[in-house]
């Protein structure tokens, strides 16, 4: 069943970097001007630079620079569903949750935690 993440092309990841990176900083790493693009899930920081669907007029570019763990659960990519709390999704909601992160960490770095994230949960290490 796992296999169903596991990327069509190999892909080596760096260690996870779990150092500490503010919402503000979050923020700006939204793929702009050249920054790096950088999509959060559940408090843990994904580098997904050079993705173009996560890039400005990308059909998830709503998710660059921010915690978009309650969009993930929900399969949405409206605005308003972008944003950090999941606690009360539905346990199928939950389990497309989770079923991202893992899609998630097997194709991206991970480049830090967001400062003070309270929507993580111990089961969600890499």
């Amino acid at each position: 069943m796992a296999a169903k993440f596991e990327p069509k092309e190999p892909v080596q990841l760096n260690p996870p970097n779990h150092s500490p990176i503010s919402t503000e900083e979050l923020a700006k790493s939204n793929g702009v001007d050249g920054r790096p693009c950088y999509v959060g899930i559940k408090g843990i920081i994904f580098d997904v630079s050079g993705k173009d669907m996560y890039l400005p007029g990308g059909s998830y570019s709503a998710f660059a620079g921010k915690d978009a763990s309650r969009a993930l659960g929900l399969m949405s990519t409206k605005a308003e569903d972008v944003r950090p709390d999941w606690y009360d999704l539905a346990d199928k909601e939950k389990q497309t949750l989770n079923d991202w992160f893992t899609f998630f960490s097997k194709r991206y770095n991970i480049v830090g935690t967001v400062e003070g994230a309270t929507n993580t949960e111990p089961s969600s290490s890499s």
